[in-house]
C-alpha cells in the first residue's frame, strides 16, 4: 500500500516537478467555506488525485485545533473550534473513502503548535483533552476513517504512540477498528506496541527492529501483533490492496475547476465600503501591487507541500478578469526571504538543450553515480531512486539567462555546506548554519547562502552548484533538499514603496497583495509575531494614502494583523487558495462569484490582544491552562475585542433575519435575501447556558448550514443540532438539566435570533 501526503493535495510517492499533482486551497480555505458538501467534494478530489498516482492512504485532514495564531501549521489545520472542525473533518474523510482512498485524520492528539513537538509534553486537563482537541478525532471516526495518524509529542506524561489515549477513547469508546499510523519516526520503542500503535513509518523502523525476539522472549504479547496485522490486512482490503480485491473507481472532476471554486468559497470579505465588485467595463486603469501578487503563496510549507503543474497568480488572475483595462505591476516591498528557483524559462538543462536543469549524484571519487533531468532549480529527494543516503556530493548544472541587466544575489539554500561556480569560477562557498534539530528547519525550510554577481540581459552563464550530502549527515528519513537561484534585492525600500505609490495615484484602482512568506509559516516551527513580513503595512498605508479606491488581498493561511484595515476599501482574505488562488481573485473582485467564506478563527487587531498565544514549551511541557476556553471562546471570557470575529464574512447582497425554531434536534431558521443579487449566507447556531453550575463558555457553536437564494427569495436553514452539543465531560457525557438559549446568526458576535431549550432533570 501507498501512503502520501497531503491534505491540500496528494504529492505521491516521489517528490518531483515532473509528476504535478491538483494543489487544493489549504486547510484554512477550506474550513472557511464553512460547508460540509464542499468538504465532502473536497475528499473526492483528493481520491481521484490519490488513484492518479497510485496511492491508497492518504495522510489528512490535519484536524488539529487554532489553539495560538502562532500555530506554525495553522494554515493546515481548519479551524479553532470542534465543532466545525469535526463537522469539516467527517465530510472530508467520508469524501475520501466513498471513492475507496483511505482518509488518516491527523495528528492524534494535541499536536497544536511546532516548537518542541518530537519532545513537547502537553499538560491538558481531561475536559478539555474530551471537547475540544478529541472532538474532532472522534467525528472522523464516526464518519467511518481506517486509519489514524499518532502525533510525536507526549500528553500527560506520556508519548503519544505509547499512550493509552490510543485504547481509549479511540478504540474502546469510539469503536475505531483501523490503523494507527504514527507520525514519521514518532516510534519510539517497544512499549509502542501494546498501546495500540499499530504501525511504526517510515519502515522498516529501528525503534521496532527487536519486535521478533521481543515476542519470542515474552516481552511482547503475539496477540498483539496479531491484531496489527488483521487491522494491516483489512486496510488493504478497504483499498482494494489485498489479493482478490481492487481499488474502487473515483468520481472523475475537473480538478482546476473544482480548485477555483474551493477558493472562491473559502475567501472571506472582511471590509467592503461598496468598491467592490468592480465593473470590468468601467474600469480603465488597475495598479496591482506586492510581491505577493506575483509570487503568491497557494499553499504553506511543509511535508504537505505539492507540485502543481500550473499556478494563476493573482496578477495574472487580475489581467484575465480585466481585459480591457491597462493593469500595471509594481513589487512595493520585499516579502521573500532567501533565494528562490530560477524561472523555467531562464534555464537550460546543458545535457538535452531543454528547459531545467541537469543533476548527477557522485561519489567520494567524484564519480557519477546517478543522474536525472529536472525542470526545476528548487529540488527535494524524499523517496524515489536518488542515493541519498550514500552519495557524497550534489551536482546540478544549468545554463543561465538573465531577463535584465544588473547584481542579482545568486545562492543556494541547503542544510549542507555547497559551491556555486559562474563559467568555471568560484563564485560562493558556505557552510549554512541550522539552527534547533526540527525536520523544518533542516531540511523544508533550510537558510540561504548568497553572493552578488554582475549579470548582463540576453547573456547566457554557464551556472554549477556542487552540494555535500556525507559531510552534513543532515538528512533526515534520507531526505534531502537543495535550492539554487536568486534572492530579492531589498537596498532600495523607500524606492519600492515609492514607484508603487506612483502607479496607484495614476490609476483608476489600486489592488495591493500582501502576505506572509515560507519563513513565517510552515511545517517544524512556530511563529514569534504575526506582523506581515518586511516594509507591506508601510507600503499599504502609502498606497491608501495615494488612491482612496484600493483592495487589499491578504494572502496567509492563518491570522496576521491588519493595522491599516479600517481605512482600506476592502479587505479580501484569500488564505492560501490553491493553485488557482488568481482566477477565485478576478472572480471575487469583478463579483463574477460572491466571496463565499467566513472567519474559522478570530482575527485580532494585535498579538497583545490575543487572549492565548503559548507554543514555548516550559521545562519541556507545555500547559494549556486556558481549558475550554480557546478561540473566540477565550475572546468572549476576556472581553477584549477582535478586529474580525469568528464567523464573520461579508458577500455583495443584503440578508434579513426571519425567525428561529425547533423542532426535535432540529433548529430551523429563515431568512431573506433583500439584495439585488443571489448570495450565499452561513447560519450559524450558538448555544449559552446562563447561571450554570458548571464552568463554561460564554458562547459556543453547536452547528451551523450554508444557504443559498435569489434576490428577494426567503429560504429555510436547517441545523441538526443533537443534544450531545449541549453536553460536558465530567467522566462521561452529562446534558446539565435547565435551560440553554439557542442564538442564530451570521458570526459569534452578530446573533439576532434566539430561542430555548429546555432540558429536564
Amino acid at each position: 500500500m501507498t501512503f502520501s501526503d497531503g491534505p491540500a493535495g496528494v504529492r505521491g510517492p516521489r517528490w518531483d516537478e515532473r509528476e504535478p499533482s491538483l494543489n487544493l486551497p489549504s486547510g484554512s480555505a477550506l474550513a472557511a467555506s464553512w460547508d460540509a458538501d464542499l468538504a465532502h467534494r473536497y475528499g473526492a478530489a483528493a481520491a481521484s488525485e490519490a488513484r492518479r498516482k497510485d496511492v491508497d492512504v492518504v495522510l489528512g485532514p490535519t484536524i488539529n485545533l487554532h489553539r495560538s495564531p502562532l500555530g506554525g501549521r495553522h494554515f493546515e489545520c481548519l479551524s479553532e473550534d470542534p465543532e466545525l472542525t469535526g463537522a469539516l473533518a467527517e465530510a472530508y474523510v467520508r469524501g475520501l473513502q466513498d471513492n475507496g482512498v483511505a482518509a488518516t485524520p491527523k495528528h492524534y492528539v494535541a499536536n497544536d503548535s511546532e516548537t518542541d513537538r518530537f519532545t513537547v509534553d502537553v499538560h491538558v486537563d481531561e475536559r478539555a483533552l474530551r471537547e475540544l482537541y478529541l472532538a474532532p478525532f472522534e467525528r472522523a471516526v464516526a464518519a467511518g476513517a481506517w486509519a489514524i495518524m499518532s502525533s510525536y509529542n507526549s500528553v500527560d506524561g506520556v508519548t503519544m504512540t505509547e499512550n493509552a489515549l490510543l485504547e481509549t477513547p479511540l478504540n474502546s469508546e469510539w469503536g475505531f477498528d483501523g490503523v494507527v499510523v504514527s507520525d514519521w519516526t514518532a516510534v519510539r520503542g517497544l512499549d509502542a506496541v501494546a498501546a495500540s500503535q499499530d504501525l511504526a513509518m517510515p519502515g522498516p523502523a529501528p525503534a521496532w527492529a527487536g519486535l521478533a525476539d521481543a515476542v519470542r522472549e515474552g516481552a511482547v504479547s503475539e496477540s498483539d501483533i496479531d491484531r496489527k496485522v488483521l487491522r494491516l490486512l483489512l486496510l488493504a482490503e478497504r483499498v482494494g490492496a489485498l489479493e482478490g480485491t481492487a481499488p474502487r473507481a473515483t468520481t472523475g472532476l475537473d480538478g482546476r475547476a473544482f480548485a477555483r471554486e474551493a477558493a472562491i468559497a473559502g475567501s472571506v470579505l472582511l471590509r467592503n465600503d461598496g468598491v467592490l465588485p468592480l465593473d470590468p467595463a468601467a474600469v480603465s486603469s488597475i495598479a496591482v501591487i506586492g510581491q505577493n501578487a506575483r509570487d503568491a503563496r497557494t499553499q504553506g510549507g511543509g511535508s504537505a507541500t505539492v507540485l502543481p503543474e500550473q499556478i494563476v497568480v493573482p496578477l495574472d488572475g487580475i489581467r484575465a478578469a480585466f481585459p480591457r483595462a491597462d493593469v500595471s505591476f509594481s513589487l512595493g516591498a520585499v516579502v521573500q526571504e532567501g533565494v528562490s528557483e530560477l524561472p523555467l524559462a531562464q534555464i537550460t538543462n546543458p545535457a538535452t538543450g531543454s528547459p531545467g536543469v541537469r543533476v548527477a549524484f557522485r561519489d567520494a571519487d567524484g564519480e557519477e553515480i546517478f543522474a536525472e533531468d529536472r525542470r526545476s532549480t528548487a529540488l527535494v529527494w524524499f523517496g524515489g531512486d536518488a542515493p541519498v543516503a550514500t552519495a557524497s556530493t550534489l551536482e546540478l548544472h544549468t545554463t543561465y539567462v538573465a531577463p535584465e541587466s544588473g547584481t542579482v544575489l545568486l545562492g543556494f539554500a541547503g542544510a549542507n555546506p555547497g559551491r556555486v561556480f559562474v563559467d568555471g569560477s568560484l563564485v560562493l562557498e558556505d557552510t549554512p548554519v541550522i539552527t534547533g534539530t526540527d525536520l523544518g528547519a533542516a531540511f523544508l525550510s533550510p537558510p540561504s547562502a548568497t553572493t552578488p554577481v554582475a549579470v548582463e540581459a540576453g547573456v547566457a552563464y554557464d551556472l554549477r552548484a556542487e552540494i555535500e550530502i556525507a559531510q552534513a549527515g543532515r538528512a533526515p528519513l534520507g531526505a534531502l533538499s537543495a535550492t539554487v537561484g536568486i534572492a530579492p534585492d531589498d537596498g532600495d525600500p523607500d524606492g519600492l514603496i515609492a514607484a508603487a505609490v506612483d502607479a496607484a495615484s495614476s490609476s483608476d484602482v489600486a489592488v495591493v497583495v500582501v502576505g506572509t512568506n515560507a519563513k513565517v509559516e510552515s511545517e517544524g516551527y512556530d511563529r514569534t509575531s504575526l506582523a506581515l513580513p518586511g516594509r507591506q503595512d508601510d507600503l499599504v498605508r502609502a498606497v491608501l494614502a495615494a488612491n482612496p479606491r484600493t483592495v487589499v488581498v491578504v494572502n496567509a493561511g492563518s491570522p496576521v494583523e491588519l493595522p491599516w484595515a479600517d481605512d482600506a476599501a476592502a479587505v479580501l482574505l484569500g488564505y492560501f487558495g490553491g493553485q488557482e488562488f488568481g482566477s477565485a481573485v478576478g472572480d471575487v473582485l469583478t463579483g463574477a462569484a460572491e466571496p463565499g467564506g467566513r472567519l474559522p478563527t478570530t482575527w485580532p487587531r494585535a498579538l497583545a490582544d490575543v487572549p492565548v498565544t503559548e507554543v514555548v514549551p516550559v521545562d519541556g511541557a507545555l500547559r494549556y491552562a486556558e481549558g475550554v476556553h480557546i478561540g473566540y471562546r477565550a475572546w468572549l471570557r476576556s472581553g477584549a475585542e477582535p478586529h474580525f470575529p469568528f464567523g464573520h464574512g461579508l458577500g455583495y447582497t443584503s440578508w434579513a433575519w426571519g425567525v428561529a425554531s425547533r423542532d426535535g434536534d432540529t433548529v430551523e431558521v429563515t431568512l431573506a435575501n433583500t439584495g439585488d443579487r443571489a448570495g450565499k449566507q452561513v447560519v450559524q447556531v450558538y448555544a449559552e447556558r446562563p447561571g450554570s453550575a458548571v464552568e463554561r463558555p460564554a458562547r459556543w457553536l453547536v452547528g451551523f448550514a450554508v444557504v443559498h437564494a435569489a434576490p428577494g427569495e426567503t429560504v429555510t436553514a436547517r441545523v441538526d443540532v443533537p443534544a450531545r452539543r449541549l453536553a460536558h465531560w465530567d467522566g462521561g457525557w452529562r446534558v446539565e438539566p435547565g435551560v440553554y438559549a439557542l442564538k442564530a446568526g451570521g458570526s459569534v458576535a452578530a446573533l439576532p435570533l434566539a430561542l430555548e431549550w429546555k432540558v429536564p432533570a
